[in-house]
């Protein structure tokens, strides 16, 4: 849900947080509810956030309730419905990014991710020579992803007993 699709209610029917709609609304009252929403979700705050987003609801509900509402304000109330839904099931998975970024911490894995698809496009496409399968792609990031887990070694040690574990500070003093 964005500011962008709040544009999309013609203006004099957009919807007051917290008020009965009603005819000569103060124009783009949505608009300043969302941006408080991108505020507070920036800054973890699911709870707060939600309470804005449920009363921008009621209130749009209320509006394509009556007689007069157009197919713009019932596709922004659909669509903030479905937005509602998606920040309540995840609540708990949403970081405070502000917090990150005061501390220096990356707020996005863009690079890593356009580095990963660069990386097995790559390897993917029909001109290469020793060109990766889906199923060999997949297996090797299985295989990487418990490297970097640290769960090789002790799966290995699982499917062959006799497989010694090597100790990780031996390793690291060894490079």
């Amino acid at each position: 849900m964005t500011t962008a699709q709040a544009r999309g209610v013609p203006p004099g029917e957009h919807i007051t947080a917290g008020h009965e709609p009603k005819c000569g609304c103060r124009t783009g009252q949505a608009d300043r509810d969302l941006e408080r929403v991108k505020h507070f979700l920036w800054h973890g705050n699911t709870f707060r956030a939600m309470q804005i987003l449920e009363d921008l609801r009621d209130d749009s509900e209320i509006a394509c309730a009556s007689d007069g509402a157009v197919g713009k304000q019932r596709a922004f109330f659909e669509r903030l419905g479905g937005f509602c839904t998606y920040i309540g099931r995840n609540s708990e998975q949403i970081p405070d990014y502000g917090e990150r970024h005061r501390c220096g911490e990356p707020i996005s894995t863009a690079t890593a991710e356009g580095a990963v698809n660069q990386v097995i496009s790559r390897r993917m496409v029909k001109k290469q020579q020793m060109r990766w399968s889906p199923r060999g792609a997949h297996l090797l990031l299985q295989v990487r992803t418990r490297v970097l887990n640290d769960d090789l070694a002790a799966d290995f040690a699982r499917w062959y007993p006799g497989f010694a574990v090597p100790d990780q500070r031996q390793l690291v003093d060894a490079a």
